[in-house]
């Protein structure tokens, strides 16, 4: 019999690691698109729009496809094919041509926004209940520690390696790596969550498609309520930096505290609305203070703020749909696939409306700075129509006493 990874730490820590090396991957390859445009001779900003654009499509298009990959392989083989898409990085830094560089952007983005999906369906099926805001909120922080390394270590990196391009390489080499090593992970099924009676009970397990998914309330409600964050989360890396205002190493040190605070309270705290609730107050100020004020300190002050409390209520966000009542491994990864698509496609509508404003105003950034706080309040609002999920924990609790005998239900 194979050697099979069933240690649930060590698998958290796989998928963990995987996402982070994506993270490094992605943003080095970011980091050194001048020097790879300057190496095949391109000047064209057009071209180099282009390459944005086919990333954002493959982040809209691989969160919507990856429910569905997930039913037809399994979320083991889906997820090591997502690995395996994110190694196409490897074609980056020596790309001959523009076509086969935005061809290895457009697969290695497609992996990424595969992987982020199966988080989900993977922290349900190896850890109980009382363990995934944890996990949930780990996870949730992969990207920015990721990104961090890069923003911080590049330099060390190309000097350890010899260039640019070896350091892209070995990022690749590793994630492949990992995802071979992913093959050697158990395979398990995600339990349903609610009660014992529930989880045995046939109902529980029936087919959770793409439409059964698109008529869910919830799932708008829960992708409307990230959008509006996500769009400005975009716009603070992609256009504040040519309207003067660069804090992103700040937003992301501050992301990393908010991310581990979140989840120390969310172990804590079985509430999950009122974190939201009142870090999207703090955001929607912090957001219009970043934008203009004209102090350098002050707006460090706001970045900072920001990037801690756009992350500290990410675990209670993430964990929302896990504490429904009888959810399943399907249903999760169809939540997820949708609320990531649904608020990416929204993210890339305003980012678009973001540029034409500026453009409209001649280079004039107050009308889209407005914009985008406005937006940003979706956290806030959404938090006063999403389900408050402690109360459900509660009753699943006392339901999975042995003297409860009440039929269970799938609705939620």
């Amino acid at each position: 019999m194979p050697f099979m990874l069933s240690n649930k730490y060590l698998v958290a820590a796989l998928v963990f690691v995987s996402y982070t090396l994506f993270a490094m991957a992605w943003v080095g390859g970011t980091a050194s698109m001048n020097q790879i445009m300057a190496a095949m001779k391109i000047n064209s900003l057009a071209s180099a729009s282009f390459i944005s654009g086919a990333v954002t499509l493959a982040k809209i298009l691989g969160t919507f496809i990856a429910a569905w990959l997930a039913l037809k392989l399994g979320v083991k083989k889906a997820f090591f094919a997502s690995g395996l898409l994110i190694s196409v990085g490897l074609l980056t830094p020596f790309s001959p041509n523009y076509e086969l560089l935005l061809v290895s952007r457009f697969l290695m983005g497609l992996g990424g926004a595969l992987m982020i999906v199966y988080f989900n369906p993977i922290v349900m099926a190896w850890f109980p209940p009382e363990e995934r805001p944890t996990i949930n909120g780990i996870n949730a922080v992969a990207f920015n520690v990721g990104t961090g390394i890069i923003l911080w270590q590049m330099a060390g990196f190309n000097q350890l390696t010899g260039s640019w391009q070896n350091t892209l390489v070995l990022f690749s080499l590793a994630s492949m790596a990992l995802s071979f090593a992913w093959l050697l992970v158990e395979d398990k099924e995600a339990q349903p969550h609610g009660s014992k009676q529930a989880a045995s009970d046939q109902r529980c397990r029936e087919h959770y498609s793409y439409l059964d998914g698109l008529k869910d309330r919830f799932n708008w409600l829960y992708a409307l309520t990230y959008s509006g964050i996500l769009a400005f989360y975009i716009c603070l890396f992609t256009f504040y930096p040519k309207a003067g205002i660069s804090q992103s190493a700040l937003v992301i040190a501050a992301g990393i505290a908010g991310t581990l605070a979140g989840i120390v309270y969310s172990q804590k705290h079985q509430q999950r609305l009122p974190i939201i609730r009142w870090s999207g107050l703090v955001i929607v100020f912090t957001v219009f203070g970043l934008s203009f004020s004209d102090s350098a300190w002050l707006q460090n002050i706001f970045a900072m703020a920001l990037g801690f409390f756009i992350f500290f209520p990410v675990t209670a966000l993430v964990t929302i749909p896990h504490e429904l009542p009888n959810m399943t491994g399907q249903r999760v990864t169809v939540t997820f696939s949708l609320f990531y698509s649904i608020s990416y496609l929204i993210a890339t509508l305003v980012l678009w409306g973001f540029g034409k404003l500026v453009d409209l105003n001649q280079g004039d950034y107050s009308a889209a700075f407005i914009l985008i706080g406005v937006l940003s309040s979706s956290f806030f609002l959404g938090s006063f129509f999403l389900p408050e999920t402690a109360k459900q924990v509660k009753a699943v609790t006392e339901q999975d006493s042995p003297t409860d005998k009440k039929e269970s239900s799938c609705e939620v």
